[in-house]
């Protein structure tokens, strides 16, 4: 008896689904709305990725950004004779012939 009644649930909700799903207009778009979220090339889930991709890139932009500001600074520094061999002593390490270079690091 009990599976009788489960059985009629089904079947009055199964009606409900259909009755509602009988309309074309209903029909279409849903089945229009499951294939552009789900199956289109440009679905929802590769939007969301291509969205955080962008995020990403813009991040580095601004690092690359502030890179290269630092970057020209430096090269219009060294444009005078004196700065071009203060920095090539400092962070190069270079030399002159004649001299020795001790390099003293703290661990």
């Amino acid at each position: 008896m009990e599976s009788e009644k489960t059985g009629l649930l089904k079947n009055k909700k199964f009606k409900k689904v259909w009755v509602f799903f009988k309309n074309k207009y209903i029909l279409t778009i849903t089945l229009f709305t499951i294939y552009a979220l789900f199956l289109d090339d440009e679905d929802v889930f590769s939007l969301v990725s291509h969205s955080r991709k962008l995020n990403k890139i813009h991040a580095e932009q601004v690092i690359m950004d502030q890179k290269l500001k630092e970057t020209t600074s430096v090269l219009k520094d060294l444009d005078q004779k004196e700065s071009l061999e203060r920095f090539a002593r400092e962070e190069k390490l270079f030399k002159k012939d004649d001299e020795d270079i001790f390099v003293i690091s703290y661990r």
